[in-house]
């Protein structure tokens, strides 16, 4: 059994998509980051945390990609072979995503809300969208002719992909221009496991 820590409308989401997409049985526990609740969960007070009881000792994993790579290979789904050519490039994928995606998001992030307002930097949030269109542009020249980043099966790097461009939406980043990177993310969105997990918004 896996208990995902962390409300569904943060990150937690990721793990939450995740369990659903290979049908495992979990819980959630709708904490918020920084609080005591989280703390308990993780020193730092960041979120979510991924318990798995199903062992014979409780593994606690404080970080949603660890967390998520552990899944994919315990349940030997959504992630290639290490050491394999497909491997490689799901992983450029990825780290593609983290820091070309994510890193504008969080940038804009910490300096809307996140650091406390003398450390905010005013009007770095346009920055931060340029960059992250330009990330979308340098992801669409990588695209294959495939239904999926690396292939015809959904892998972490589409979840990543999923989660991250839907919270550029709600940052008002740029969407992309490219047509065959709008229908991949149309179709990373559109999958059932996805609107499961949103649906644990509604109960949390």
């Amino acid at each position: 059994m896996y208990e995902v820590i962390g409300h569904p409308n943060t990150r937690a989401i990721r793990l939450i998509w995740m369990l659903e997409e290979l049908g495992a049985p979990y819980s959630v526990t709708p904490v918020l980051p920084q609080t005591d609740e989280a703390r308990a969960a993780n020193s730092s007070g960041k979120l979510p945390v991924l318990r798995d009881t199903s062992g014979a000792t409780e593994l606690t994993i404080p970080d949603s990609l660890a967390a998520l790579f552990y899944l994919a290979e315990k349940h030997a789904a959504f992630v290639p072979d290490p050491g394999t050519p497909e491997r490689a490039r799901h992983d450029v994928f990825l780290f593609t995503i983290l820091d070309e995606l994510e890193g504008p998001l969080w940038t804009k992030a910490k300096h809307s809300f996140v650091l406390p307002e003398k450390y905010r930097v005013e009007g770095i949030g346009q920055t931060a969208a340029k960059e992250y269109e330009r990330g979308l542009k340098n992801l669409a020249v990588r695209l294959g002719d495939t239904d999926y980043l690396t292939g015809p099966g959904f892998t972490i790097a589409d979840l990543f992909l999923g989660h991250l461009t839907r919270w550029a939406a709600k940052a008002k980043f740029p969407e992309p221009d490219d047509p065959r990177l709008k229908s991949l993310i149309a179709r990373i969105h559109a999958r059932p496991a996805l609107k499961a997990a949103d649906a644990k918004k509604d109960t949390a």
